[in-house]
């Protein structure tokens, strides 16, 4: 049996969809909810999307190059944070018992 590394204990599980996605360009934010015992907690993945020239496929990387690129992703990234910041503001809006 092998162990699982901190970054895999993040990774969703193959049948799990995103609760939210933000896409600017070619680069996309995926956001997963986690249920802790702690409460909600969103992870974050990241990836680029890009037509394969061999077999004009969609595909995705984890890997950015250039101005433009990094641009965007840094863009998407404030997005997602907002989108975050905003889902913990209404839950600590909601009424208590």
């Amino acid at each position: 049996m092998g162990t699982q590394t901190q970054n895999e204990s993040y990774m969703p599980k193959q049948n799990d969809r995103p609760v939210h996605e933000v896409r600017i360009g070619s680069c996309k934010a995926a956001v997963w909810k986690n249920e802790t015992s702690n409460g909600i907690r969103y992870n974050v993945t990241f990836s680029r999307i890009y037509k394969d020239k061999d077999d004009d496929q969609w595909k995705s990387t984890s890997s950015f190059g250039g101005q433009a690129d990094l641009l965007a992703l840094a863009k998407v990234a404030d997005v997602t944070h907002s989108w975050i910041c905003e889902q913990n503001q209404d839950k600590d809006a909601e009424p208590q018992d």
